[in-house]
């Protein structure tokens, strides 16, 4: 598709704040790191737990710089963007350490920037920033949008809403859209009632017990100020992909609105915070997925796809610096490690890899580095062996928060319980197979996986009264990221 005027405008843009970007940096080094993932994925958690870590002295021993000596102190410093949420850190370990709850999910985009002073390999002081982006991956699959029309997007997101589970949950909007009469006069009120349903079958997409990813427009989901608006008032019609609407009529309203969604809050946010990024952290829960079946599997394995290929990605040079701003590194990340066994975190890595697998191997051949692993920011439980029989079983104890169930028992978030997870399949083709029961099809007590959710750990105070977080993996993240930027 040949670009048109207003593309060439926005890439004039772009290049303009790149420019100015490394103007910027060439006097202060800096590294903008945007950290996203999918709904309580633990992206708030993430970052909390990076910055206590580096700013309290954490226990990081795989990320060389910090391990030996090299990181003189890193310490946060008021934040560039005066249009951009703060990321309210302070606040946010209080919860995690005082109230031992997990923070609130993201649902803005928020900014932070954390100054390191290092020590070079060669011996040279120096300084680098790191701006920390925060903001929801269900902003990401908004961005595929820009490149489609309103036909073609009401044609997708039919068809999808018409496979597996997700055909029940959209039931009472297809039965509204059958009343609907696209080329009819325009109509406030049936285009409220379609985008109210439309929503609703979005949320309910959401739900743990079907655990879907591919849930596009995002701002449905957290309009924030934009609640009620026209912009977010659409949804889908049953109209040929490449056909005119008349003018209006209810289809024309529809694409209207659709176009103003683009206008208001994609394209700002391409251009304003996504199209600025260096370096980018994916947090997946993929045992939300497990939980829920192998169909909540396939639509991570979607969503990550078109996650991936939404990023600009390549080597960065001096020239994309200057002018068009690449992604160089990109992580994903398997959250919530500490809900498994050790014995299953390889495993884990292997089922998030395959999912990534063709999309990582095209950004791969761009020049990218891509990277998965296993992680807990923030580990809630501890392993142990439990007797049942003659036979050991690999558990994890922790606190459950309240409210959880299992096997018919409901926990007060009080009470430590020793619990087996379950082992993951050696090979994931057997995952992704659809070789297992989840909570879309079966009974929680006949699903072949029921991850809990734990409250924080109960921490013990340090010498200087100040807590560690006990992690899984956060070091390596780190190393990944940003390892080669403190050489």
């Amino acid at each position: 598709m040949a670009p048109s005027f207003s593309d060439i405008v926005e890439e004039a843009r772009l290049s303009a704040r790149a420019l100015f970007d490394y103007g910027d940096s060439f006097f202060n080094p800096t590294v903008r790191l945007g950290v996203t993932g999918l709904s309580r994925a633990g992206k708030t958690v993430f970052i909390t737990a990076l910055i206590h870590g580096l700013t309290r002295g954490g226990r990081f021993p795989v990320f060389e710089p910090y391990a030996t000596g090299r990181i003189a102190r890193a310490r946060l410093e008021p934040q560039p963007d005066d249009a951009v949420p703060r990321f309210d850190y302070e606040n946010h370990v209080r919860t995690l350490i005082e109230e031992r709850r997990w923070p609130s999910s993201t649902v803005d985009i928020s900014e932070l920037r954390l100054v390191i002073d290092y020590q070079r390999q060669n011996g040279a002081d120096r300084t680098l920033t790191i701006d920390i982006v925060d903001y929801p991956g269900e902003w990401l699959l908004d961005l595929p949008l820009l490149n489609k029309s309103f036909e073609q997007w009401s044609a997708e997101s039919l068809a999808l809403s018409r496979e597996g589970p997700r055909a029940k949950l959209a039931a009472p909007w297809h039965e509204q859209l059958k009343t609907l009469e696209p080329d009819g006069r325009e109509n406030e009120q049936a285009t409220l009632a379609a985008a109210k349903l439309f929503t609703d079958y979005l949320r309910a997409c959401r739900d743990e017990r079907f655990a879907m990813s591919l849930l596009p427009p995002g701002r449905f989901l957290m309009p924030g100020n934009l609640a009620g608006s026209p912009a977010l008032t659409f949804a889908p019609l049953d109209v040929a992909p490449e056909a005119s609407a008349p003018d209006g009529s209810l289809w024309a309203m529809m694409r209207r609105r659709y176009e103003a969604y683009k206008d208001v809050v994609v394209r700002p946010f391409f251009r304003d915070h996504f199209a600025r990024l260096d370096r980018q952290i994916v947090l997946v829960d993929a045992l939300a997925a497990f939980n829920a079946g192998p169909e909540a599997l396939h639509d991570l394995e979607a969503a990550l796809s078109g996650i991936l290929d939404c990023f600009r990605i390549g080597r960065g040079t001096i020239l994309s610096s200057l002018f068009r701003p690449r992604i160089d590194r990109i992580l994903f990340a398997a959250t919530k490690a500490d809900h498994l066994h050790h014995q299953s975190h390889d495993r884990l890595e292997a089922v998030l890899r395959r999912a990534v697998a063709k999309a990582a191997g095209r950004a791969e051949y761009a020049g990218a580095a891509i990277d998965v692993v296993a992680l807990s920011a923030v580990r809630a439980t501890r392993e142990a062996q439990v007797a049942r029989g003659r036979e050991k079983l690999p558990s994890i104890i922790g606190t459950p928060a309240p409210g959880e169930t299992a096997n018919g028992e409901a926990f007060d978030g009080e009470t430590e319980v020793a619990t087996f997870p379950g082992d993951l399949p050696a090979d994931p083709e057997e995952l992704f197979n659809g070789g297992f029961r989840g909570l879309s099809s079966t009974a929680s007590e006949q699903a072949d996986f029921r991850f809990l959710r734990f409250r924080p750990p109960l921490l013990e105070r340090t010498v200087n009264d100040e807590p560690a977080l006990p992690h899984i993996r956060l070091d390596r993240a780190l190393q990944f990221l940003i390892g080669d930027r403190l050489q």
